[in-house]
């Protein structure tokens, strides 16, 4: 079985529910994330400040937000279901082999100081839930800092998602705190827009970490992963910048990213992402930033690529099924499977 491993992103403010779909339901005097499956369902109660947002105008409501805002300003009873269902999440990555498990408040709040608080509490209810290691992702040092200095020492070492060459300030913050690192190839006022500025980036990037002691394995480079949906090129860049990183810095080194963002704006995003991993791994990735119960070492050995969805989602991350027009036609015709 080949490696894969799993950065669990699942407890991350950005996350959706659609209003009205399996997971938003009418409970009591108003609505609720129902959770729990074959356990049986438990009800995280929606305050009404969300249903007054935009997002809920569209259709959607941020689960994660709500379960912060619940464990941090709610009554009692909101308290404890705002914990039980982090606990839940936590424990269901977990239990799907996932790595670390990626904490993100950055859309709780626009005030920084609220945020280092949600990002404290979080980190510890999901410590309380599982095993793992957190991965502390903020575009801001302080909400960094803030993750970090409550992760459980005695466990194996936290992550930062992410250091780069914008972000150059969190690679002091990740040393000090002995974390592993997402490098990110990102530029410093721009993203690469090719495999050459990927490279170039990363390139200067990683003497910046040897200077500090991360090196080796504590390396997580991130090529970044932009959407197929947008340019037929992206998942192909994408992949030949894992090649030429492997390549590069050898076998010592982890190679991960957003892989799920691949498929943003396409049908049968479960297919897409999972067909887009087996061929990151076979470029020489060995990790990634996904849904485990979606994508994991287990799934990955399963993949069939003898059958046509895999054919179809391939053809369309390569570039050879320009602008995706048989992918999509196939999903219009129900002949992807269950996807």
């Amino acid at each position: 079985m080949k490696t894969l491993i799993v950065v669990g992103e699942n407890i991350h403010c950005t996350r959706v529910y659609k209003v009205g779909g399996n997971f938003v339901k009418p409970h009591g005097d108003g609505h609720a994330i129902v959770y729990g499956g074959k356990a049986g369902s438990r009800f995280l109660p929606i305050p009404g400040r969300f249903l007054e947002t935009a997002d809920w105008a569209a259709g959607k409501v941020k689960h994660c937000a709500v379960a912060v805002w619940q464990g941090l300003y709610g009554d009692a009873a909101g308290k404890a279901a705002a914990v039980d269902y982090l606990s839940h999440l936590a424990a269901r990555q977990e239990a799907t082999d996932a790595s670390f498990l990626d904490v993100n408040v950055d859309e709780f709040s626009t005030d920084v100081a609220e945020r280092c608080r949600a990002i404290k509490w979080v980190a510890e209810v999901v410590q309380a839930a599982s095993k793992l290691p957190l991965s502390i992702d903020s575009s801001n040092e302080a909400i960094l800092r803030a993750g970090l200095e409550v992760c459980d020492p005695k466990r194996a070492r936290p992550m930062v998602n992410s250091v780069s060459l914008e972000r150059q300030s969190s690679i002091r913050v990740a040393a000090e705190f002995k974390a592993v690192v997402i490098a990110s190839a990102a530029g410093e006022k721009d993203l690469p827009c090719d495999t050459a500025q990927r490279l170039a980036n990363i390139n200067r990037l990683m003497p910046m970490l040897a200077a500090v002691g991360i090196k080796g394995s504590s390396v997580y480079v991130d090529p970044l992963v932009f959407p197929v949906a947008t340019d037929s090129n992206n998942a192909q860049s994408f992949i030949e910048a894992v090649a030429e990183i492997r390549k590069t810095y050898g076998p010592e080194i982890h190679i991960s990213g957003g892989l799920s963002n691949v498929s943003f704006g396409m049908p049968a995003r479960k297919l897409i992402n999972q067909v887009f991993t087996w061929m990151v791994v076979e470029a020489g990735g060995d990790s990634g930033i996904l849904d485990p119960l979606q994508m994991n070492a287990k799934i990955l050995a399963a993949v069939d690529t003898t059958t046509e969805p895999f054919k179809l989602a391939k053809g369309l991350l390569t570039g050879e099924d320009l602008f995706g027009a048989d992918f999509i036609t196939a999903h219009r015709e129900g002949k992807l499977g269950g996807e």
